[in-house]
């Protein structure tokens, strides 16, 4: 899953939020698309160490900024849906 779909689908996922519909959301789901945005981060800071082009440098650490807000929403996703799950 490319970065664009797994931002695709904490969109979606928000907005199931935002329709009082968390309960349809999986939290495996939920926790399969950090753990794919993590791999992206992983990846970005690895090539970022080894890129010696300043300007290569500077569109990966802004790549690496993207995954890094996506994944603290998805974090907090996370923990939305489970205290909806707590209150039912």
């Amino acid at each position: 899953m490319g970065l664009g779909k797994s931002i695709g689908k904490l969109d979606d996922y928000y907005e199931r939020l935002a329709q009082n519909k968390a309960g349809k959301i999986e939290p495996d789901h939920v926790d399969k698309v950090l753990g794919k945005l993590r791999v992206k981060e992983d990846a970005l800071k690895t090539e970022i160490a080894e890129t010696l082009k300043v300007s290569k440098k500077e569109r990966l650490e802004a790549k690496l900024d993207v995954v890094q807000k996506q994944i603290q929403r998805g974090e907090w996703l996370r923990e939305q849906i489970e205290a909806d799950r707590a209150e039912t």
